[in-house]
């Protein structure tokens, strides 16, 4: 019997399994995708630590390059140190391929039970500016200063993207968080821009703004009044695991970054290097992440298989959750293997 999988278009893409417990969820990535005959083709590159054990740079051109060049990746979490050492490779990643657009997904998910029901809100994040721009200097001994970077082009281009997005994705609602009390320049430019593109392009969607305190505390009262949040690029990056929380953590929560013909998708979460190679990291969120990228593959390629196969993996890890089959993070007690396997033994075929 001829072997249709291997006769399919194979896309390529870009695997960085980054460091920490990286590489074991990124193995489980693969194996599910073998197993649900994802027509995707890997090529791994290395970035962060496993860089640097390396030789090479933290960031390696070559990798940077691979990325640009092939226009779809997938990246697993890399270390940042804390007030020392290197810089971040996520920051570092952005800038360089301008994936100036972070999206994030957060939605209930059945066997996963929390305070809140029914959860589904979209965190859009400016990626490339705000006080993550990293511009800081020592002012004089003991004084430091770091500058809020905001443009009237990075502004729109956000808003513009996130308005695009949720009229594709017929969302209802797009609530703007902000700080423009205080900071009336630059959080006053976003908010502008976001007005500007609601009212000449897209008067479709909602529009409304929250302070963002204030929005904070409405959404753990209340996450369902929330639809799309659309935020500078720290808040974005707070909020964002905030709402992960809501849903049973940065564990069942995916991520990708996109620029104008570049995308990225990733693990949102940490490297956790207190558990690396214990085998009981969760998985599923990496998952979920290359989900999204077979669905962004199926649309810009246009090839339904993707689309497919995005839709089987799914169903298999919501019935896996559903059934009680669950890793420890979760209060359930399988190893990272021993989920991989329950997810591919529902999609009806061995690894």
């Amino acid at each position: 019997m001829e072997d249709t999988n291997a006769q399919r278009m194979q896309h390529e893409v870009v695997l960085i399994k980054g460091d920490g417990i990286g590489p074991e969820i990124s193995d489980a990535v693969k194996k599910v995708f073998h197993a649900a005959g994802a027509p995707v083709k890997f090529i791994e590159h290395d970035a962060g630590m496993a860089a640097l054990d390396k030789g090479d740079d933290v960031l390696p051109e070559s990798t940077v390059e691979a990325m640009r060049s092939v226009g779809i990746s997938l990246k697993g979490p890399c270390t940042t140190p804390i007030g020392k050492g290197f810089t971040s490779v996520n920051v570092g990643i952005r800038k360089s391929l301008n994936l100036y657009a972070a999206l994030r997904p957060v939605r209930s998910l059945e066997g996963v039970k929390t305070r809140f029901d029914d959860v589904d809100l979209i965190v859009i994040r400016e990626n490339t500016e705000g006080l993550y721009a990293g511009i800081e200097n020592e002012v004089t001994d003991g004084v430091v200063a770091s500058m809020k970077v905001a443009t009237n082009k990075a502004c729109h281009r956000i808003a513009h993207w996130a308005f695009r997005y949720a009229t594709h994705r017929q969302r209802q609602k797009i609530t703007v968080f902000h700080k423009a009390n205080i900071m009336k320049l630059s959080d006053g430019l976003f908010i502008k821009e976001a007005r500007n593109v609601h009212h000449q392009d897209y008067p479709n969607i909602k529009y409304e703004e929250a302070i963002i305190d204030a929005g904070c505390m409405r959404l753990v009262q209340n996450p369902g009044q929330f639809d799309i949040l659309l935020l500078e690029n720290l808040y974005g990056d707070v909020v964002s695991d905030l709402c992960a929380g809501l849903v049973g953590g940065l564990g069942v929560v995916p991520g990708a970054n996109y620029g104008d013909s570049v995308a990225c998708f990733e693990a949102v979460h940490g490297s956790a290097p207190d558990i690396a190679g214990k085998g009981i990291a969760n998985p599923l969120a990496f998952i979920m992440s290359s989900v999204m990228m077979l669905n962004y593959i199926a649309d810009e390629k246009r090839d339904e298989s993707c689309g497919k196969v995005a839709d089987a993996i799914r169903q298999g890890y919501n019935a896996c959750l559903r059934e009680g089959f669950k890793t420890g993070d979760l209060g359930g007690e399988l190893s990272t293997a021993d989920f991989t396997q329950e997810l591919i033994k529902r999609l009806g075929k061995e690894a």
